[in-house]
């Protein structure tokens, strides 16, 4: 590939990595789509594949306090009046180690407006017949404890079957309610149970438009939690997370809501983080990472015939 992004194969499984912001541009299995797309050296539409750190989704007016001090975060949701998805989707990532099933990336997350802490991160995207895994490591490289939160943007597919042919199940229990107008939570987790919010069974995605935070995140014995996108064959894509992903924020992107993904229209974001929205702010699942701490997750994607 160019310049621009890196390829690695490796059991059938071909991923595609931009090295701006190191998103995950494309996914696939023996040519089969497994995620949505964009052109290299374009910005990503909707976030798409993105890396949202120093913290996920959204911080309530870009204010947050922190160890006894006040800090004001350039507002980049203006419309919502949020600080949204933290800063290394809009840099340019290092390349540390290529191999041909494997890529290293890094980026220093470096100063901001409101963000007095240096961290360096890591993601290391590799592919075999288990399908796809994204490990990230971050590091506190400063002098004082720094809050820290990580999530992604991936949007599934399963291959060109519209999303409204599709069903959804998700290992989730409960759901944060969210204010409609900003966006924000409204309230503490409810259950999902028999609920509109309850797809811890199959459920038809017709119609339906998300752009929801769920936890109570259920593991299988070998500790990853599986949220399952699955066409009218029964042919699946999968998104797993280890326990240190505790949320999910699942969206649709949809054309009578004013967010279409360009040349699908309707499309699904599963998004693993590592907190809830406006986290900073609450402190619920904030990480704290001591000077020279080390944190360290991943999440993977796979596929069934």
């Amino acid at each position: 590939m160019a310049a621009a992004g890196f390829e690695i194969r490796g059991g059938g499984y071909r991923a595609e990595i931009a090295a701006a912001g190191a998103g995950l541009r494309l996914l696939e299995f023996e040519g089969r789509a497994l995620t949505e797309t964009w052109e290299l050296g374009s910005k990503p539409p909707l976030a798409s594949g993105a890396i949202l750190a120093p913290w996920p989704n959204r911080i309530r007016d870009g204010h947050f306090r922190f160890d006894g001090i006040d800090h004001q975060l350039e507002l980049t949701e203006p419309g919502l009046g949020n600080a949204i998805h933290g800063f290394v989707r809009h840099r340019e990532w290092e390349l540390v180690d290529e191999k041909s099933d494997r890529v290293e990336l890094a980026v220093g997350v470096g100063l901001h407006k409101g963000w007095p802490y240096p961290l360096r991160m890591t993601v290391v995207y590799s592919v075999d017949e288990n399908g796809l895994r994204v490990e990230y490591t971050a590091v506190n490289t400063g002098s004082i404890e720094s809050p820290f939160g990580v999530g992604a943007h991936p949007y599934l597919r399963v291959g060109d079957v519209p999303l409204d042919e599709c069903t959804l199940r998700l290992g989730a229990g409960t759901r944060l309610p969210l204010d409609p107008q900003r966006m924000l939570p409204s309230g503490p987790s409810e259950a999902v149970i028999g609920t509109e919010y309850d797809f811890t069974g199959h459920r038809s995605l017709q119609g339906v438009v998300l752009d929801t935070p769920f936890s109570a995140l259920d593991s299988d014995p070998d500790g990853r939690c599986r949220h399952e996108l699955r066409a009218p064959d029964g042919t699946t894509t999968t998104l797993w997370t280890s326990r240190k992903f505790g949320w999910l924020q699942v969206f649709t992107a949809d054309p009578d809501e004013g967010k279409a993904y360009p040349g699908r229209g309707r499309a699904l974001a599963v998004e693993p983080m590592t907190c809830p929205p406006n986290a900073f702010d609450s402190g619920i699942d904030q990480i704290v990472l001591q000077p020279g701490g080390r944190w360290s997750g991943d999440w993977g994607i796979t596929a069934s015939r």
